[in-house]
């Protein structure tokens, strides 16, 4: 059976002699090896700085604001002035 991703890449780093124990223990624990542990730890703690940095959440009283000025009829000048500048630079890139 072929792993669906191909470790192509390689990440090469020194720890403590210490650190490196413990990771083994933790490794071990899981039943996985050194390389398993590190990498699925890493890739794990990589998505939640992505997410953190990538999802907002609001409070429920900054959510349903947010709610109200999204259901306002008309646009205010600065969005449709964003939306005009929007437009003539995509216009542009098109040509």
């Amino acid at each position: 059976m072929t792993n669906a991703t191909k470790n192509d890449a390689r990440c090469d780093f020194r720890i403590s002699s210490q650190a490196k124990a413990l990771i083994e223990q933790a490794a071990a624990l899981n039943g996985q090896s050194l390389t398993e542990f590190a990498v699925a730890t890493l890739v794990e703690k990589a998505r939640q700085v992505v997410s953190a940095e990538s999802v907002r959440t609001l409070s429920e009283r900054d959510a349903r604001q947010f709610m109200r000025l999204l259901e306002k009829d008309q646009p205010n000048r600065a969005l449709r002035d964003a939306a005009r500048k929007y437009k003539e630079s995509h216009a542009r890139v098109a040509d």
